[in-house]
């Protein structure tokens, strides 16, 4: 074995030496005849070697370029991505701005510190960019352009923590947007995607809510005005109490995507929150108003056409009677 080892290195020796010698009187050559012996090289021992580089070459080529599009392609998402983001922190700005305007007076405005979209972690509490320093005071409604938040559970000169209505201690009295049934919102025990729903309970069991009914705060308890936006009704939960019911409710914010609020002073919230939050009621009341005059008119004009008729019956009447007197009081004479 070691003797073919030997004259194999022997034979890689003698094979590089030839190489060196060949290129050497190649080199040698004159240009005249170098370039009809390097075509004839090319052309016949050379020609796999050459085809193996012009396809490695291609290769490379291809797979620079397919790097630039997967660069190009990722660059678009990640625009479209922050584009998209963009949009909505816009929206929600937009929407915050148009609440500060409706309310007028006796707000402040915070920064909600929390990183925004994170749908499997059950947020119960925030912190607030703002605190003392700027008017805000323990148990604040927290508000924002959807409806209720929560409430502020401590401050401090800079910063202010919040209770949102996930929280297990959180509570506030509501109703229903006409005033016809009452309640009490407590957070429901849920997880995945029930996380952040909401129970109405001590429903008086007389009463039935349908699903989408919208459930505002009562005023009742001093802390939240009335007229502001809970959540709507999904179903009712079967319980083993008789005497009262118990809904779920789908809250119109969610704390996951908070990223700025309104704290409403006590005094704001003492004056109450009036028509600041477009309840989709007062367009039904409104509309069943003008739908109440517009049948009253229609009945009022219906009865002075009826009447007119009636009037011109009778005197159709009264003039065939008169003609039906003269002849025969002209037959008689």
């Amino acid at each position: 074995m070691a003797r073919a080892a030997r004259s194999g290195t022997r034979l890689d020796i003698a094979i590089v030496a030839l190489c060196v010698v060949l290129s050497l009187l190649a080199l040698a050559l004159p240009q005249r005849t170098r370039d009809p012996v390097a075509g004839a090289l090319r052309r016949t021992l050379m020609a796999p070697l050459v085809t193996v580089q012009r396809g490695a070459e291609q290769w490379r080529v291809a797979w620079l370029e397919s790097e630039r599009l997967a660069l190009g392609r990722d660059t678009l998402a990640l625009a479209a991505a922050d584009a998209n983001a963009l949009r909505l922190e816009n929206d929600r700005l937009r929407a915050l701005l148009g609440l500060g305007g409706r309310l007028g007076w006796g707000f402040v405005p915070a920064e909600a510190l929390q990183e925004t979209g994170r749908p499997h972690d059950l947020i119960t509490s925030l912190v607030l960019s703002a605190g003392s320093n700027a008017g805000i005071a323990t148990y604040n409604p927290v508000v924002g352009p959807d409806g209720v938040i929560g409430l502020v559970q401590s401050t401090d000169p800079r910063s202010s923590i919040v209770m949102l209505f996930s929280h297990p201690d959180f509570r506030v009295s509501a109703m229903t947007v006409d005033g016809s049934v009452f309640g009490i919102v407590y957070p429901h025990a849920g997880s995945g995607s029930e996380a952040y729903l909401l129970e109405l309970r001590n429903v008086v069991f007389r009463t039935l809510l349908k699903p989408g009914t919208l459930i505002i705060t009562s005023g009742l308890g001093g802390t939240f005005p009335r007229g502001i936006p809970i959540g709507h009704v999904i179903a009712e939960i079967r319980s083993t109490e008789g005497w009262s019911r118990t809904y779920l409710v789908r809250p119109t914010a969610n704390p996951a995507d908070v990223t700025a609020v309104m704290v409403m002073t006590a005094q704001r919230a003492a004056q109450g929150a009036g028509n600041v939050w477009a309840l989709p009621a007062s367009a039904d009341s409104a509309q069943h108003r003008l739908v109440t005059v517009a049948d009253s008119v229609a009945r009022q004009a219906a009865a002075v056409e009826a009447a007119r008729q009636r009037a011109h019956v009778d005197s159709l009447r009264a003039d065939s009677a008169r003609a039906d007197s003269a002849r025969r009081a002209g037959g008689g004479r």
